[in-house]
């Protein structure tokens, strides 16, 4: 989903960061974390640009040439698809390696540059790793590559590495004017690297916290469309699941009528009914059952058959995160309340343990996945009409009239929720998925013939 890169001159540390931002991020809920680097040294491109900065003599032109090209390349090829299956990627060095070195050092020109890199990735996150000249140059004469003589490159000189940092800092600061699509990269930094690893590690993790707890919209990739990615992967699951040998493999309670004989709209005033505020403030989760936090675990558990906490984290995905110290607390209040309940677990000697979403809650927790990309503007309709029915809700939000347009953002959401109810049915037995804003407002709002 999120694509970081780790830019800085040659031994300012960019390996270790790289290696400690790894491991932080796999704490994470990311369904995977993938290390890779440019230029890449496996592939065909990649060794083009390898040998060019490594025996000199290419034009800053031709350079830029062989590095955008094997970019483009990995871009396309390898990190795209990884990105639309919610996965995060850490590189070390990327496009802004190129601003700087051929760029500003090899003043080709930062516009030059993004031309040509223009159809790759944009780094959804920047990591600036920041080391004196004359310190970075030590650990690049004492690395192990250098004294066994493997591998030089011709700008490893104090010289140069004091204009690749002033290149860095003119960039990365924004005394510089970064071109577009590059200008819109979030940069952090500088990370100054020239004490201990604890000290990095502990400036890496203060980054990745402050990125993350803004929750940005990725840059490669659509949010709705990685979420709805890893849904297809639950509901697979859900289909599969059998009552009896030989039974149907897709029965009809699991999938086809969760909404059991009510509109969504029922089920929205049900769990507010449901919801005890006082006891959810007291318990530090949230008030209301529309909360993020709320949807996304009510959402997850009810595609899971049963699952612990550690398990339910990982599923819930980075489009539908919560921290899991907040996972553990809401999912004990909701045991506490009796929206789920506890299982005994058949594996010899776990300790987790687990829990199952209630039936009598289901239509809820399935409601929150479809209508997740409007999860936003119905909360914030509820905030502006606290004693209103929610079968009102919808006709509010996406149809326009005289005194209101529809913004382009919630059309977007409302085409995303067709594509949910896509892969979760409508929830009424043998009732077709609407395909248009007056068949949505019809299923939100009608209760179905019995």
């Amino acid at each position: 989903m999120y694509l970081i890169t780790v830019e800085g001159g040659d031994g300012s540390g960019k390996g270790e960061a790289v290696r400690i931002l790894g491991n932080l991020a796999n704490r994470m809920a990311f369904p995977n974390v993938h290390i890779t680097h440019e230029p890449r040294r496996h592939s065909e491109l990649g060794k083009l640009a390898l040998n060019a900065v490594s025996k000199g003599g290419y034009t800053p032109l031709e350079e830029a040439g062989l590095f955008a090209a094997d970019r483009v390349d990995h871009s396309h090829t390898w990190i795209r698809p990884r990105l639309l299956k919610g996965d995060l990627i850490i590189s070390d060095r990327n496009i802004h390696s190129s601003l700087v070195y051929q760029g500003v050092v090899g003043e080709l020109g930062l516009s030059q540059v993004a031309k040509m890199n223009a159809a790759a990735m944009i780094p959804d996150l920047v990591i600036w790793i920041d080391c004196d000249p004359k310190k970075a140059m030590k650990r690049i004469n004492s690395g192990t590559l250098r004294m066994a003589g493997q591998k030089h490159e011709y700008f490893e000189t104090t010289e140069i590495q004091t204009r690749i940092r002033a290149g860095f800092k003119g960039i990365l600061s924004g005394e510089i004017e970064t071109p577009p699509p590059f200008s819109r990269c979030t940069v952090m930094g500088p990370v100054l690297n020239e004490s201990g690893l604890d000290d990095l590690e502990k400036q890496l993790s203060q980054v990745l916290s402050t990125f993350f707890n803004r929750r940005p919209e990725p840059l490669n990739v659509s949010r709705d469309e990685v979420d709805r990615h890893l849904l297809k992967s639950l509901t697979t699951g859900v289909q599969t699941q059998q009552r009896l040998p030989g039974a149907p493999s897709q029965h009809i309670s699991l999938l086809e009528d969760w909404l059991d004989g009510m509109s969504p709209s029922q089920w929205m005033n049900l769990a507010e009914d449901e919801w005890d505020e006082k006891k959810a403030k007291s318990s530090d989760v949230p008030a209301r059952p529309i909360a993020h936090s709320s949807w996304a675990i009510l959402g997850t558990l009810s595609l899971t058959d049963t699952t612990d906490v550690p398990t339910l984290h990982r599923q819930l995905g980075p489009v539908r995160s919560v921290t899991k110290r907040h996972t553990q607390r809401l999912v004990k209040w909701l045991e506490q309340e009796r929206w789920i309940h506890r299982q005994q677990s058949h594996v010899p000697f776990a300790e987790a343990q687990m829990f199952k979403l209630r039936k009598s809650r289901l239509g809820y927790g399935r409601l929150c996945l479809a209508m997740w990309p409007l999860r936003s503007a119905l909360a914030s309709w509820r905030r502006s009409n606290p004693d209103t029915d929610w079968k009102h809700a919808l006709e509010q939000i996406i149809i326009e009239n005289e005194d209101r347009k529809v913004p382009l953002q919630i059309r977007r959401a409302v085409k995303n929720v067709f594509e949910r109810l896509h892969l979760i049915s409508s929830g009424h037995a043998e009732c077709p998925v609407p395909s248009s804003d007056e068949e949505l407002l019809i299923w939100w709002a009608t209760e179905p013939p019995k």
